[in-house]
């Protein structure tokens, strides 16, 4: 099983996102001490470079305020960067650091102030390539054979009375959650795929978990079920069997 990454992944993003902008500020004042024909302009560059660092300042009921700005910021400094990850070959760690710091942020708001309407968003290839149970359809139809992830996702929403969804579409994904209107998606997905929602649906929090891939992209993949069921634990407001919304999942075209 997929291994969770460690709660400090994050300090990649954060040096690069908040760094920069803060070296900037200091280097902007530096040259306005110097440089007094240009003083104007170096201190308006080094209150620009503050702006851009403030939003990684911003936590709790802020951060929820601004949040569609805050990612979408974020999430332009981790495509800025990303070839050059690329190029040093820590693409992936590059990206993941970038999901680790959104997870921080989310997990102080919701650590605080548990989410009352979560969506669990889960991808069709944590079933086995082999498996014929109608999972997209109807979770509940899992044969729980133990061999992938799904049966043990079921027990835990059955048992804690979650509402998940299993998509095979990115777009059907963003579909569900749209429609669900939750207040904190709980997803798993690829790396690449884990950037492109969180930059795709910035309005609504998520906290995200990785795929493991053992056997390439979108077959038998793997992912850490206990960080699914601390996360959820952690972050979500514990229902009773009263709530429970009825555990199906949808395919629409």
């Amino acid at each position: 099983m997929a291994a969770t990454l460690p709660r400090d992944a994050y300090r990649p993003f954060l040096w690069v996102r908040r760094g920069v902008p803060l070296a900037g500020a200091g280097l902007s004042l530096l040259a306005a001490m110097v440089h007094a024909a240009g003083r104007g302009w170096w201190l308006l560059a080094g209150v620009a470079c503050l702006a851009v660092a403030w939003p990684t300042f911003q936590s709790g009921e802020s951060y929820l305020r601004h949040r569609v700005s805050i990612i979408r910021w974020d999430g332009r400094w981790t495509k800025a960067f990303r070839p050059l990850a690329r190029l040093l070959g820590k693409e992936d760690h590059w990206i993941l650091a970038f999901t680790a710091w959104n997870n921080k942020r989310v997990r102080e708001v919701f650590e605080a102030r548990h989410a009352s309407k979560p969506l669990v968003l889960l991808p069709h290839c944590i079933q086995m390539a082999k498996c014929a149970a109608p999972v997209l359809t109807d979770m509940s139809k899992c044969h729980q054979c133990g061999l992938c992830p799904v049966g043990d996702v079921l027990e835990a929403t059955l048992e804690n009375v979650w509402d998940a969804r299993i998509t095979n579409r990115s777009h059907k994904a963003y579909r569900e959650a749209r429609d669900f209107r939750p207040d904190l998606i709980v997803a798993v997905s690829c790396t690449d795929r884990l950037l492109k929602g969180l930059t795709k649906l910035p309005e609504v929090p998520a906290y995200v978990i990785p795929l493991h891939l053992p056997h390439g992209m979108c077959v038998d993949t793997e992912f850490s079920v206990p960080h699914l069921i601390a996360a959820m634990e952690s972050l979500v407001e514990p229902k009773v069997a009263a709530d429970i919304l009825p555990l199906k999942t949808s395919v629409t075209a």
